[in-house]
C-alpha cells in the first residue's frame, strides 16, 4: 500500500522537496497540518510546485457519502479507501466546539454483538495517514462554520488497541501538528489487555474509556466475545496499572440493554468494579442504538435515568450520554460504512449528499 498524505513524516516531505529550503517544508507542513488545506491552496509556493505536490501527496480518504442530521450538526462521512475498503468518521458540532469520532480499522474482529461493525467483519488495521487525515478533513469543515474541533475520540469502527502502533502515532501527529490536547483525545477499547498496558506506557496523557457493558464474565462473554481471552479481572488489573502510572480517571462505557444488563443487581456489579479503582471509575451509560443484526431493543429513558440514579446512590459517577445522529447511523454502535441505511426511512432533518471525488 502506497503512503498517503498523512502517512508521510516531515523528513520524508522534505525529501520529496528535493532538499529545498527548510521554510518550504514548513510552508508545506502548514498548509496540512495548520489549515488542512489541498497542495493548489498554499499560495506561499510557487505554483510549478503545487501542482507537482499535487500529484506527490495523494489523499487517502475519498468522500463517498455525507449523512447530516441533528439540524446540521451531526456530519457522517463514508469515506472510500484505495483498497475499496470503506470507513466512517462522526463530526459532531456543538455552540462553542466540536468533537471528532475516528476509525481505527476497516471492520472489527471483536464481534460485540450489538454493534454493526462488529456485524460486518475485519477487513485491515487502518494507517497512521488514514486515521489522521479523518481528523484533518473534519477540522476543516468545523473551521468552516467557525468550530474548533477540541475533542478526538477513538470510538469509530475498529478496536483502537488492536492497532497500537498507527493509533499511537496518530495521537502525536494529532497532539503535536494539529495542536489538539492529549487531555482531549479519548481511546476506546473492549478490554484489550495488553493495549491497555501499552497506552499506560505511552506518552501522551491519552484518557482511557473500556466498553465494559456488563460486570460479570457469564453475560459478558456473549455482549463482548473477547473476554473470553481478557475476562473482568484481568481488565480491570489492566485498568488499575494504567491509573497507577497515569493519575487519569478511567471512563466506563455501558450501553444499556434491556433485560441484560439494566437491572439493580448489575448496578450493584457495576458499582464493585468501579471501586476497584481509585479514584473511582466513572461511568457513561448509552441508550442502546438500533442495528439491523441485534434484535434486543435498549432501556426505555425512565429505566435508564433509574439505573443512573442507583449508581450514584452507590457512590459511582455516572452521566447518561446524548446520542447524536441515531437516524443516520452515525451513533454509537451503528457505524457499518454502508452507502445507505439499513432499513431505516430518512427522517426530516437528515440530508444526505454524495459525492465521487475527495473534498
Amino acid at each position: 500500500m502506497s503512503l498517503s498524505r498523512y502517512d508521510l513524516t516531515r523528513q520524508q516531505v522534505a525529501e520529496l522537496l528535493d532538499n529545498a529550503p527548510k521554510y518550504r517544508t514548513d510552508q508545506v507542513w502548514e498548509g496540512m497540518y495548520r489549515d488542512c488545506s489541498e497542495p493548489d491552496d498554499w499560495s506561499t509556493l510557487p505554483r510549478a510546485l503545487r501542482e507537482r505536490l499535487s500529484g506527490l501527496l495523494p489523499r487517502a480518504l475519498t468522500e463517498v457519502l455525507r449523512s447530516v442530521s441533528d439540524d446540521g450538526q451531526t456530519i457522517k462521512y463514508l469515506w472510500g479507501l484505495a483498497d475499496g475498503n470503506r470507513i466512517e468518521t462522526v463530526l459532531m458540532l456543538y455552540p462553542d466546539r466540536a468533537t471528532v469520532c475516528v476509525s481505527s480499522q476497516a471492520g472489527c474482529a471483536m464481534a460485540c454483538s450489538f454493534c454493526a461493525t462488529g456485524q460486518a467483519g475485519f477487513s485491515r488495521h487502518l494507517s497512521v495517514g488514514e486515521i489522521v487525515e479523518q481528523v484533518a478533513l473534519a477540522r476543516r469543515d468545523a473551521a468552516g462554520v467557525d468550530r474548533r474541533v477540541s475533542n478526538i475520540v477513538f470510538m469509530g469502527m475498529g478496536e483502537p488497541l488492536a492497532n497500537t502502533e498507527p493509533v499511537f502515532e496518530a495521537c502525536r501527529r494529532i497532539h503535536d501538528d494539529l495542536g489538539i490536547s492529549a487531555r482531549s483525545i479519548t481511546v476506546s477499547t473492549v478490554g484489550v489487555v495488553p493495549g491497555i498496558r501499552a497506552l499506560a506506557e505511552f506518552e501522551l496523557p491519552v484518557n482511557l474509556a473500556v466498553s465494559l457493558h456488563s460486570a460479570d464474565d457469564a453475560s459478558r462473554d456473549p455482549i463482548v466475545p473477547i473476554n473470553r481471552r481478557y475476562p473482568l479481572d484481568a481488565v480491570i488489573g489492566a485498568c488499575q496499572d494504567y491509573l497507577r502510572v497515569r493519575r487519569r480517571r478511567v471512563s466506563f462505557e455501558w450501553g444499556m440493554i434491556s433485560g441484560v444488563n439494566d437491572r439493580a443487581e448489575d448496578a450493584e456489579l457495576l458499582a464493585d468494579l468501579c471501586h476497584r479503582l481509585e479514584p473511582s471509575a466513572h461511568v457513561n451509560l448509552i441508550p442502546l442504538n438500533p442495528t439491523p443484526g441485534y434484535a434486543t431493543v435498549g432501556s426505555g429513558h425512565q429505566t435508564v435515568r433509574g439505573f443512573q440514579r442507583r449508581l450514584e446512590n452507590l457512590g459511582v459517577n455516572a452521566t447518561i450520554r446524548r446520542n447524536r445522529g441515531t437516524e443516520i447511523d452515525a451513533a454509537c454502535g451503528q457505524l457499518a460504512a454502508q452507502g445507505v441505511s439499513i432499513g431505516r426511512r430518512p427522517e426530516r432533518n437528515r440530508q444526505t449528499t454524495s459525492s465521487a471525488r475527495p473534498t
